[in-house]
């Protein structure tokens, strides 16, 4: 069984590191017209007609140029403007909002997109040198900032975060049970499988006994890693998991979640079907892992 989130990261561009200090190979690539060029405001970007619209160079504002890899015989960049440019301007789109974009052909441009979002990201909330508090200069290609003052470098953090399809009962079994959460800011019948992020010093697979059982005080034993998705909104790996419960009374937290249930196959999928469950996306590596303990593919998503 393959999962709709896999495909986000299916075909990844190679990186080309050794190529972000090149300034030959760099201004060779931004000369060449097949070079295509993402313009990023800040945070956000524009679609065209409902897709990310990646411009030749010579149509690419003047900003910070990152380069983002070599794909399919050609050079990728990014441009990172002001986020005046998006304030004054209609049409600019966070990566949230872009991801419906990403959920058709276009799926193919997902690894190219999180990069130049997820280091604009970064670069719009890393100012100051965390040392001495000096201003930051970008060196390779906007993958490094260093301070120009006592010269520190700084790097793109990525916050691994783990997220759990949690059951109980005999695998495979008819009354066998899924817990799902809900925040209080969601919309009526939307669910999802729990998440959180790794403190320091922890293991992953405490980390998911931990946020469990912090947000609906249910113990788990065994767990099993599943798969991971890069999710930069704004700097995160989810990293996700099946978990065992060793109990199943809940306790919400309600500082964390408005609600959590326990759910059969029979009541997901008729709920589902109803409308008065619903799912995360198809392009979220927790649809994948509902799907992937259902058996299969179920109707309707956020």
């Amino acid at each position: 069984m393959s999962f709709p989130h896999e495909q986000m990261s299916a075909d990844p561009h190679d990186r080309s590191a050794w190529h972000r200090t090149d300034d030959a190979w760099l201004d060779e690539r931004w000369a060449d017209p097949d070079s295509r060029v993402l313009v990023v405001s800040g945070t956000r970007i524009r679609p065209r007609d409902g897709r990310v619209d990646w411009v030749p160079p010579a149509e690419a504002p003047e900003g910070l140029r990152v380069l983002l890899g070599e794909w399919h015989g050609h050079a990728w960049f990014a441009v990172v403007t002001g986020a005046d440019v998006s304030r004054s301007g209609d049409g600019w789109m966070p990566l949230r909002g872009l991801l419906p974009s990403l959920a058709d052909d276009a799926l193919a441009y997902a690894p190219l997109v999180f990069h130049a979002l997820g280091l604009a990201e970064w670069l719009f909330v890393t100012r100051f040198c965390p040392r001495c508090a000096g201003a930051l200069e970008p060196r390779k290609s906007g993958h490094e900032l260093v301070c120009i003052q006592c010269g520190t470098s700084q790097f793109p953090r990525t916050d691994p975060a783990v997220i759990m399809v949690v059951t109980a009962g005999e695998p495979g079994s008819d009354d066998e049970r899924c817990l799902l959460g809900r925040q209080s800011i969601w919309l009526e019948g939307r669910f999802s499988t729990l998440a959180g992020f790794c403190e320091p010093g922890e293991s992953l697979e405490d980390a998911v006994r931990r946020e469990v059982l912090e947000e609906t005080g249910v113990h788990v034993g065994d767990v099993t890693y599943f798969g991971n998705q890069p999710w930069p909104l704004p700097g995160s790996l989810m990293v996700g998991f099946s978990a065992l419960a060793t109990s199943t009374e809940i306790q919400v937290d309600h500082d964390e979640l408005e609600d959590a249930r326990w759910f059969t196959r029979a009541e997901m999928r008729e709920q589902a079907e109803a409308g008065t469950l619903v799912l995360p996306g198809g392009v979220s590596i927790s649809r994948s892992l509902v799907e992937h303990w259902y058996g299969g593919p179920l109707p309707g998503q956020w």
